[in-house]
């Protein structure tokens, strides 16, 4: 079988922002091509586009991360049957536990009371089917005489194996003491990088004591004051998503044709929202660049190893459209790594790079590229079934 590989490749110019803060509240940062770069992280981006989701898919395709697992199987066993709402809790604890899922007990304090509760030792990814499965063997055993025999006849861990959500199948599922219970992320992101050198700078404003500035009384000075560290940047993301692996976890033509639509959908329109009350820095890409392969994921950062400064006559976004252009020419012509099928989206200096540098892609609309993807997956994948 043909492998079907998505690459999606971004240039996106972000104005003064942090939209991703390092532990001191800087601005992330990487040195790359011998020159400090603004970064944002790859964690900070997939959780941008796995919230984005909500709004592209049925909350009945996509999981839930928590470390409260029994709280959540209980909810659910309480809304399946009411009248087991008072062994919902202990129902719920007995099917998690079976699953192997390690559970410890922890003390909440809420309104000034403190109730014990049980949680995982980590974050746990699962599918809203899986929950109900879950919740739905804790009832049909919940009269059983030996439970624990009854959960174990059932083999409760195979639960969690089958039937994962879009976006555990997407992003993976960790657990470190289970190997059988992890999912295998279909979809890898890479760190966002600016192509061109940048410096961090810093914000001094201060804060208006309203109360105290309509007293005679009183000096002029600021009720408060302080700093808020910044860059701006234009920034080269990239991801890539293996469809076949997708496939084989969704177990579904349909499912990963939508899935795969709606992760380059969200990964594009997404952004992390760290200060964004501050600076209103929400931009869309200046170039969307997809491309399908049949061999293996290629990231082409490496134009932009060389710094980009803008040229005469050239802006430092129409100068990064032609690196990007002529490294994927490159790559297909020199590495032999030729894609099945491209497709680009730009708008302004970006698309005149692309285009001057002779980008082998078709151009359509954003709205026309998500259609392009998802049929093109489509026709693939069920062609080499």
């Amino acid at each position: 079988m043909s492998r079907t590989i998505v690459d999606v490749h971004i240039l996106q110019t972000v104005p003064p922002s942090n939209v991703n803060r390092d532990d001191t509240g800087s601005p992330k940062t990487a040195v790359f091509g011998g020159v400090r770069r603004a970064r944002v992280s790859s964690q900070a981006w997939k959780r941008a586009a796995r919230l984005a989701f909500s709004d592209l898919l049925d909350r009945s395709e996509l999981g839930t991360r928590t470390k409260r697992v029994v709280e959540v199987v209980a909810e659910r066993v309480k809304d399946l049957r009411p009248d087991l709402e008072s062994q919902a809790g202990e129902l719920a604890y007995d099917i998690v536990a079976a699953t192997g899922l390690k559970l410890e007990k922890v003390k909440r304090s809420k309104a000034g009371s403190e109730t014990e509760n049980a949680e995982t030792g980590y974050l746990v990814f699962l599918s809203q089917l899986q929950i109900d499965r879950l919740a739905e063997v804790a009832i049909e055993v919940a009269e059983e005489a030996d439970r624990a025999a009854a959960l174990k006849a059932r083999n409760v861990k195979s639960l969690l194996e089958t039937d994962h959500s879009v976006d555990v199948a997407l992003f993976g599922r960790m657990i470190a003491d289970d190997r059988d219970l992890r999912v295998d992320a279909c979809a890898q992101v890479a760190h966002a990088i600016s192509v061109h050198a940048v410096d961090n700078e810093y914000d001094y404003f201060t804060a208006v004591d309203d109360v105290k500035q309509a007293s005679a009384d009183e000096d002029a000075g600021a009720g408060m004051i302080g700093t808020v560290e910044f860059n701006s940047s234009t920034l080269y993301r990239y991801a890539t998503v293996d469809v076949n692996r997708l496939l084989d976890s969704l177990g579904d033509v349909t499912a990963a044709r939508r899935a795969v639509r709606a992760f380059v959908q969200a990964f594009v329109e997404s952004m992390p929202t760290g200060k964004q009350n501050t600076f209103a820095n929400r931009t869309l890409p200046d170039a969307v660049v997809i491309m399908v392969r049949d061999s293996l994921p290629v990231n082409l950062v490496g134009a932009f190893e060389d710094p980009v400064v803008a040229e005469a006559g050239r802006t430092r976004l129409e100068v990064a459209g032609r690196r990007l252009a002529e490294r994927a020419a490159e790559v297909a012509g020199v590495l032999g790594q030729r894609p099945v099928a491209s497709w680009a989206v730009a708008i302004g200096a970006a698309r005149t790079g692309l285009a001057d540098a002779g980008l082998d892609a078709t151009w359509v609309s954003l709205p026309d590229l998500y259609a392009s993807v998802e049929g093109s997956v489509g026709e693939r994948l069920g062609t080499s079934q």
